[in-house]
């Protein structure tokens, strides 16, 4: 962290020391003033103090202080900050003169404390107005400069895409195009009547769940609750047996879609793109082993409503048989809870804390996102990382606002959580680490569980996907963390408030 002091010491005219820096007042400063610090982009803030000091001879003193937290201080960053001062300086002068004419006539400004740049004695409005104006001018047309070339490389692929695209469709007239589609079925044929009505669906939800044949007993049940309400279902089925599920009535009403050990990341993002997705009001994303005893999908639906939450879930009964997160667990006397408050362990979760896993936070059992929040989070999604590690960290940036607010556990309809691991699993409840089952061999020959080795494989996916979003982050210059930016202004708030 870096401090940089522009003192400005404007003299008497009758001062005969004004050749070099003036001695010290021969009397406490009559005044000081602490000026609240404005926020100058994301690295820098201006006016972190300002001192005003009159001595008994007339001698006025103005010394302004900026901060910088960057490692290292580029001119991008650095040049507006001193335009400001100057700015800043320029006005007090103005107004010091208008109300004490014989005050001051010359000055000397020192930059960096000892090492400082001396300048000659010149006459001020001359000096100050024209590095004033330089530095302004110089200033915005790098920025400018720096912004244009940022655009362009953050954009480039995009419009290679939208170009691409463009130039695909060029042979269509444009009322023709449709972009988005749906998943909801069309009949072979239907009465001369009714084939040019138009189909307008609204109200309607999406269901999808990666599942496999040993569970179907309980996704049977969970179908049953969501089907009267107007849901969508979409089963993607990694064990690859569709055939198994015909012999339930509703089956026949339901997307299926199989691929051999694929979880449900890895089909969400290749089959639920926001533009197959569009129609549909709340977006389901369940795994296979939730109890829904104690929930209605029409009433939690009306809360998320009423609450204005854009990513939530159901709350877990405290005698689920997995809890990961404390944030997760139903609170029996309240409808919605967006934070919990923990301080034991190594998470301590308080009234301060602003991110997950305290607050703005969901796991990734059992998400609900609204149309606009799964537009993001399928974006966040990894093509490659396919056990989803590490998105329920960042769902929150997929709140559509402020992540305290828009993400939060409905307490009232809540599901049991039974922990049942089928996808590498055994299936069965009180197995959950194949114990019975036959081990597959490494290459070396050694004897291998395959739920250790998906958790390995998750672990090394979690740290691809950190290493990523810290990349990201380096290399997007026009990004700015909304929730960095509320947190320092909640430290600045704080500090002002002790100096005031």
């Amino acid at each position: 962290m870096h401090t940089l002091f522009f003192p400005l010491v404007l003299i008497h005219p009758h001062c005969l020391s004004c050749l070099r820096p003036p001695r010290p007042p021969s009397s406490p400063p009559r005044f000081l003033y602490w000026v609240p610090v404005l926020d100058f982009g994301e690295d820098l803030q201006v006016l972190e103090s300002f001192e005003f000091s009159l001595s008994q001879e007339n001698d006025v003193s103005v010394s302004i202080g900026l901060r910088c937290e960057e490692r290292s201080l580029d001119f991008q960053v650095l040049a507006p900050a001193v335009s400001f001062a100057l700015l800043f300086l320029f006005v007090f002068h103005v107004i010091l003169v208008s109300v004490k004419p014989n005050a001051c006539s010359s000055v000397f400004v020192f930059l960096g404390g000892k090492s400082g740049l001396k300048m000659k004695q010149l006459p001020f409005m001359a000096v100050v107005s024209t590095v004033m104006l330089f530095v302004v001018y110089r200033t915005l047309k790098y920025q400018y400069y720096q912004e244009e070339i940022d655009k362009k490389w953050n954009t480039r692929e995009e419009d290679k895409v939208r170009c691409d695209a463009s130039r695909n469709l060029k042979g269509l007239p444009r009322g023709i195009i449709q972009h988005t589609s749906d998943f909801e079925f069309r009949p072979l044929w239907s009465p001369s009547s009714l084939r040019s009505k138009v189909n307008v669906y609204s109200n309607r939800n999406l269901l999808a769940m990666a599942v496999g044949v040993k569970q179907k007993h309980n996704v049977d049940a969970m179908v049953q609750k969501f089907l009267p309400d107007n849901f969508t279902i979409i089963l993607f089925h990694y064990d690859a047996n569709v055939d198994g599920w015909w012999d339930l009535n509703w089956s026949s009403k339901a997307i299926h879609i199989t691929a051999q050990n694929q979880t449900k990341w890895w089909f969400a993002k290749r089959f639920l793109h926001p533009d197959i997705v569009s129609i549909y009001d709340y977006i389901f994303l369940w795994d296979e082993d939730l109890g829904v005893e104690h929930f209605s999908p029409s009433r939690y639906i009306e809360i998320v409503k009423e609450e204005g939450l854009e990513i939530s879930q159901p709350a877990l009964d405290p005698n689920s048989t997995e809890i990961h997160h404390r944030i997760t667990v139903r609170a029996r006397t309240k409808k919605v809870h967006r934070r919990v408050y923990e301080l034991r362990g190594n998470t301590r979760c308080s009234e301060a804390s602003k991110g997950p896993p305290c607050t703005g936070f969901v796991e990734g059992m059992a998400p609900v996102f609204s149309r606009s929040a799964w537009d993001c989070t399928w974006h966040l999604i990894q093509n490659d990382l396919v056990h989803g590690w590490g998105v329920d960290m960042k769902i929150g940036y997929c709140a559509q606002g402020d992540r305290t607010q828009n993400v939060g556990v409905v307490d009232t309809e809540y599901v049991v959580h039974k922990g049942i691991q089928t996808l590498g699993g055994s299936g069965h409840e009180t197995d959950k680490v194949l114990h019975h089952e036959t081990p597959t061999l490494r290459h070396h020959g050694a004897a291998s569980d395959p739920r250790i080795e998906i958790r390995r494989q998750s672990t090394w996916e979690l740290q691809v996907f950190k290493d990523r979003w810290n990349r990201a982050v380096a290399e997007d210059k026009s990004w700015v963390n909304p929730f960095k930016s509320n947190q320092r202004r909640m430290r600045h708030r704080k500090r002002n408030n002790l100096f005031s």
